[in-house]
């Protein structure tokens, strides 16, 4: 396995990467949101990181224009 050229810049700029942080955090919330707040259906955050998890495949498959290389 080998590191991209650009994998710095692609860190910062990837909007797949981006959403794969916000999956990370609904993932926590998940788990921590029943505790603080006990209306939140089940499955909601879930769902929810389902969602940003698969917008975060088709991120990663478009070009961006920021890191064209």
């Amino acid at each position: 396995m080998k590191l991209v050229n650009e994998w710095k810049l692609i860190l910062k700029k990837a909007w797949s990467i981006r959403l794969m942080i916000v999956a990370g955090v609904l993932s926590g919330l998940e788990v921590i949101l029943p505790f603080l707040s006990p209306g939140v259906p089940d499955g909601l955050m879930a769902v929810l990181s389902g969602c940003v998890v698969c917008a975060a495949f088709v991120a990663r498959l478009l070009a961006q224009k920021e890191i064209e290389s």
